[in-house]
């Protein structure tokens, strides 16, 4: 393909880039920008060209060895709940915007750890950083069938106008606000776009491999069985081969918090703590669709391809050994995706740990200090941009020298294993408070030493010399002091020979000098605010500890010098009205200097905040001593207010739930009343109508035989409904004080059910509704037979008053459910309330309603059947799913025979 034309493909596809982060900073709000996803698929960012060319190549040459670097990531994402959380909300309550700015302010805001930090970070990415543009050289050079690092000149190379164009990109977008912990959406939004399109096109092209070129992946493993190293690069090889595994998947278990650009997304860009709960399975599945044909399409390189070419692009050579263009390009793409989102959030993130922790508490803090906010706010940014594009050129100066003696898997490693210098300081920091910033500075430095001896000067020396005799030989020719197998131990490879020793000076000497020294008040300090979890945000607010003089107009002529008036004046009144203090107020306190500390965290780093905020404070020295005692009465006071708290609101809910008790005494006196004059009423009423048509029969003794007959029939319907009154208020009361003795006796419950419908069926007629039963096999329980009938009656005669004449079936079902029977009877009616469902078994509950409706019975009929069925050990309920009418549901226990 023409170099001119890809270089100009290229182009349109920054210029895309471009315009989604440009719409993706105007429109920063959108729910297309701030959401889960975004999040996570920024975190694969974690997938560089390293996974998607330099897995394939090692699966080549070593088989399943490429899993390990994804196996720690997805190790570590369950932690992510706790720790990650933890750390986020650390970071978001003193404005840290990168890892340096964490690591510094766990001791003490110490500028020169802080420094440390940076130079370990620029040492370890920045050849990460060349190993993107590597891939951008080489898979250029093989899809356009031309050598591009042959120039003679770096301006007729084009991998160095990619590397000016990221550059400028990230400069753009990365460098519009001085606070560099605000978040970067623009820049966000590109990464989770293009973590999409690199995913999506390795699956394509391990589709095409897999299913084109072979028939599936058995046909690809039957021919691969056939090469001459399968059984090799398909076995674990024994012990040696097992620790490292280990060594390589606790890399990667670092890598994924310590790597600048994770730190940086999953924390800087964290929007909300909640986005953890998705990516804790979310971020592993996508490792996981992006390893599904790595081995298969090593395999299938290794079968196709010659063996003299580069394992790590058998993704672009097969689709170009098959003269596929098209499929080249995606793939081609896709790995430009991979490359870009590495390059620019690294960048990014390390520009910000270099202005922040190197150049302005290094050289520019008493230039900001005279100047006013416009200009200090130019410097900041123009700082910035200038160590983006110093990082991207060393990067290419590094790619042009070095990684052509290197494989993406061993530059990549070398990276992990000297970030991974960070994790003794950073890990054991966050849950030990004796750490020092001493101690931080010695083990970081230790272990580097042990890095740069055991796995950097041989390359460099080879490199140079040209011969191995340091290698082979050892420092000094000590045979002990090879640098692949020092003091003996020859059975780890490389990477995971120097993250072994390294790891072990490095924590020794952390946990040594930890215990030697113990740190000013400072790191002290802040320690306790790190380590102490418990009701963070409180602690936090309180427990700062700093004792001097300062005041109000310094602190605010300071602020304003980098937010400028309008912002200062906001937060100052902001935090007056948090802490309820007076505006006039002169002399600052603790608050105000943590507050304001924080304020320019933001935009210069912790440790130039600090200096700066000590320029016009005059700090007085503290003691370790009153350290401990001022943070101990601040978590004393802190759980003294959470007891009180606990304890008002025991007596808050105390106090509703007494409230709610003397309202449901004053509604069971109220519903009590109503009953009362319901049954009066309904007492009333037949004994009125009894004495009406007795007095008419008295007194007319010529009334005609059929009108006597009348009233007669009238006297005897009235003198039923009473007694059946009667009954029914002596049954319930019986049935409520537990004097009933139940009849129980074995009986079937389908010949129980069959009674009662007989002894409705004439109700059921007259109304024109029918009774389906479906009589199935024999089912024996223990139970008083008349009172079961008395429950299903009462059932079925509320099924046929509620259905309407002439309209559908009233359905009974009884069934075995493991040890109980279980009884429903359905009818199509007009259905219960879902409001009232809980009342429908209260002995009340008509008469709660009787303002609206005249019941039509005494409302006992439900109350009683509940009773009759608790006291068989049963339950009674209604079917809330039941939508077509009502479902009554009742349960008693079974009997065996």
């Amino acid at each position: 393909m023409n170099n001119y034309l890809l270089i100009g493909v290229i182009i349109i596809y920054l210029g895309c880039l471009f315009g989604i982060a440009f719409w993706a900073e105007r429109n920063s709000k959108s729910k297309w920008v701030n959401n889960p996803y975004i999040y996570v698929l920024s975190l694969a960012v974690y997938c560089s060209a390293w996974t998607y060319y330099g897995s394939v190549g090692i699966a080549s040459r070593t088989g399943i060895n490429f899993l390990a670097i994804y196996l720690g990531p997805v190790i570590a994402m369950p932690l992510w709940v706790v720790l990650m959380r933890k750390i986020i909300r650390i970071s978001k309550q003193h404005k840290i915007s990168s890892i340096a700015d964490f690591i510094s302010l766990r001791y003490g805001n110490n500028r020169s750890l802080g420094a440390l930090v940076t130079i370990i970070c620029v040492f370890g990415i920045v050849p990460y950083i060349s190993l993107q543009l590597k891939a951008i050289s080489e898979t250029f050079e093989i899809i356009t069938d031309e050598t591009s690092y042959a120039s003679t000149s770096v301006l007729d190379d084009s991998t160095f106008y990619i590397a000016v164009l990221l550059a400028i990109f990230v400069a753009f977008f990365g460098t519009q606000a001085t606070d560099a912990s605000q978040r970067r959406k623009g820049i966000m939004t590109t990464v989770a776009f293009e973590s999409i399109l690199k995913l999506a096109f390795f699956l394509v092209i391990g589709i095409y491999v897999t299913y084109y070129l072979f028939d599936g992946t058995i046909d690809v493993y039957q021919k691969a069985s056939n090469l001459s190293d399968f059984e090799r690069i398909t076995s674990y090889n024994g012990l040696e081969f097992g620790f490292n595994w280990l060594f390589t998947i606790a890399l990667s278990f670092f890598a994924i918090f310590l790597l600048p650009r994770q730190f940086h997304v999953a924390v800087v860009e964290n929007d909300r703590e909640r986005y953890l709960k998705k990516a804790i399975w979310l971020f592993p599945l996508y490792l996981l669709l992006f390893n599904i044909f790595v081995i298969f399409i090593a395999w299938a390189g290794k079968l196709r391809l010659p063996t003299e070419v580069n394992n790590d692009y058998f993704t672009l050579l097969l689709p170009l050994q098959q003269d596929n263009i098209f499929l080249a390009m995606l793939v081609f793409f896709g790995g430009f995706s991979a490359v870009i989102s590495m390059v620019v959030v690294s960048t990014l993130a390390l520009s910000t740990m270099v202005s922040n922790n190197l150049v302005i508490p290094y050289g520019f803090l008493a230039k900001f200090i005279k100047g006013d906010p416009e200009k200090n706010s130019n410097y900041i940014k123009n700082i910035r941009r200038i160590s983006i594009f110093s990082l991207i050129i060393l990067a290419y100066l590094f790619y042009v020298n070095f990684s052509y003696e290197l494989s993406l898997y061993s530059i990549g490693l070398i990276s992990f294993v000297v970030i991974t210098q960070l994790a003794p300081s950073f890990f054991i920091g966050l849950f030990w408070n004796r750490g020092s910033a001493k101690a931080a500075k010695i083990g970081m430095v230790t272990g580097m030493l042990v890095v740069i001896y055991t796995l950097i000067s041989p390359l460099i020396v080879t490199v140079l010399t040209g011969n191995t005799s340091f290698i082979d030989k050892g420092l000094f020719g000590v045979d002990l002091l090879r640098p692949y197998q020092l003091f003996g131990l020859d059975f780890l490879g490389q990477e995971a020979h120097a993250f072994f020793w390294s790891m072990l000076f490095n924590i020794f000497s952390f946990l040594t000098f930890s215990l030697l020294s113990k740190g000013n008040y400072r790191e002290r300090n802040y320690a306790e605010m790190f380590v102490n979890s418990s009701n963070y945000s409180n602690l936090q607010e309180g427990a700062f500890v700093w004792k001097g003089e300062a005041y109000v107009t310094d602190i605010r002529d300071m602020l304003k010098r980098f937010l400028g008036k309008e912002r200062t004046e906001r937060a100052l009144r902001i935090f007056n009205l948090k802490y309820n203090i007076s505006d006039s107020e002169e002399r600052a306190d603790a608050r105000l200097v943590n507050f304001s500390e924080k304020l320019l965290t933001g935009s210069i780093g912790s440790a130039s905040a600090r200096i700066l905020i000590a320029s016009v404070a005059k700090e007085q020295p503290v003691s370790l001593v009153e350290v401990l005692k001022i943070l101990e009465e601040s978590k004393e006071t802190i759980a003294t207010n959470k007891a009180l708290k606990e304890k008002s609101q025991e007596l808050t809910q105390l106090a509703d739930q007494l409230k709610d008790a003397n309202e449901e005494l004053l509604e069971q006196d109220r519903i009590k009343d109503e009953f009362l004059d319901t049954v009066a009423h309904e007492l009333k009423t037949p004994i009125t109508s009894i004495k009406a048509a007795s007095e008419v029969l008295v007194e007319d003794d010529e009334m005609p035989e059929d009108l006597k007959n009348k009233f007669l029939t009238n006297i005897a319907r009235d003198s039923d409904r009473l007694v059946t009154l009667i009954h029914n208020i002596l049954d319930l009361e019986k049935l409520s004080n537990g004097r009933e003795e139940l009849a129980i006796g074995n009986n079937q419950i389908e010949v129980t059910i069959e009674k009662a419908i007989r002894g409705v069926s004439q109700i059921a007629s007259k109304k024109g509704v029918c009774v389906e039963f479906q009589n199935g096999q024999e089912i024996n329980a223990q139970y008083d037979e008349d009172r079961m009938l008395q429950v299903l009656t009462n059932l079925l005669s509320n099924a046929i008053k509620f259905t309407e004449p002439e309209d559908g079936p009233i359905k009974v079902n009884a069934q075995k459910k493991k040890d109980k029977i279980q009884v429903s009877i359905e009818d199509n009616g007009k259905g219960i309330p879902k409001e009232d469902i809980k009342f429908v078994f209260d002995k009340f509950y008509q008469a709660k309603h009787q303002n609206i409706k005249k019941p039509l019975g005494s409302g006992l009929g439900l109350s009683i059947s509940k009773k009759i069925i608790e006291s068989h050990k049963g339950k009674i309920w209604v079917d809330k799913k039941y939508k077509k009418g009502a479902r009554f549901v009742f349960t008693i226990p079974h009997t065996k025979t």
